[in-house]
């Protein structure tokens, strides 16, 4: 939306497939815009921590082969941990290696102080880490299974301990925690590729509820999803930590870690640039991080070139 208000002079805003109104963009805010779009208002919300001193994940000198070098962090209980960077920091590797859908080549991973192999995602899940993906249709979703289906695939075992899957104690539970997402429209036998980008992003994160995980993984958590699908997922990643449980959030959109962290990592070159703690955070801290010092210098010259 700061794109469309710098860009734009007038708007037409659509929503359920009906135009509900054209707007001059010099005469009204963004927060008008936006409840135009959701057709309410949006609770502007201050961040809360909910972080103890449990260090409930330690990392210690975490590397793959390629992208990720020597990554050291600890993650408290009930704390929300943003990892910021530019594309190709190593953010996305990063969760990857946790999720155990990449290899690691050296370095540990604890869990309540105790040491976990992370070989497969099936490890991973063992030890309670789940992974949001940032490529949510083509890694998060079975798209032509229904969202009953999609919810049961971190804990098939529980639902079908014999091979045959008991569908019943499935539908209750899925019923469960779609509302506690508050997936819409509430149809579980429905395909999850007919739901819009938010409802698939609830039905990923009522899988990892269902599968009892602790540890979140959330990979670019907004990414195609519209704004108040967005406030509904800011609004569940606080209360999974209000909950007790430890998440991780990897974005582009530096407000959006602002928004939810209780700390930051910034990432650049594959390694921990810096740890801000939350009376730290900005945008021009992080982004003094991010950058290369080498790109930072030469944009300053270029700048006083241009000036002379």
């Amino acid at each position: 939306l700061d794109e469309v208000f710098g860009i734009c002079q007038r708007a037409t805003i659509m929503r359920d497939g009906v135009v509900v109104g054209s707007v001059d963009l010099a005469q009204v805010s963004e927060k008008a815009v936006v409840s135009m779009m959701v057709g309410r208002e949006l609770a502007q919300e201050q961040h809360r921590s909910h972080a103890s001193s449990e260090v409930r994940l330690s990392v210690r000198c975490l590397a793959s082969a390629t992208k990720v070098h020597d990554v050291s962090f600890d993650l408290h209980r009930g704390e929300v941990l943003g990892i910021a960077g530019l594309v190709g920091s190593g953010r996305t590797e990063l969760l990857r290696l946790l999720a155990g859908a990449d290899r690691a080549s050296s370095g540990t991973v604890e869990i309540d102080g105790k040491a976990i192999k992370l070989s497969s995602p099936r490890d991973a899940i063992a030890a309670g880490i789940g992974l949001v993906p940032e490529e949510r249709k083509r890694e998060g979703i079975v798209p032509l299974r229904s969202i009953s289906s999609n919810m049961a695939l971190a804990s098939m075992g529980v639902f079908a301990p014999r091979g045959v899957i008991d569908h019943t104690r499935l539908k209750r539970v899925a019923a469960e925690k779609m509302k506690r997402v508050n997936l819409r429209p509430f149809l579980l036998d429905r395909p999850i590729r007919l739901f819009s980008g938010g409802n698939q992003q609830k039905a990923i994160i009522g899988r990892w509820l269902a599968a009892g995980t602790r540890i979140l993984l959330f990979d670019e958590p907004t990414r195609g999803i519209d704004v108040g699908a967005k406030a509904e997922v800011y609004h569940l990643i606080e209360e999974l930590a209000a909950e007790g449980h430890s998440v991780v959030v990897v974005s582009s959109e530096l407000p959006e870690v602002i928004r939810l962290a209780d700390r930051v990592l910034v990432m650049r070159d594959g390694t921990v640039a810096a740890e801000l703690d939350r009376a730290d955070l900005n945008e021009q801290a992080i982004a003094a991080h991010a950058i290369p010092q080498s790109e930072t210098q030469a944009g300053k010259a270029q700048g006083h070139r241009a000036g002379a």
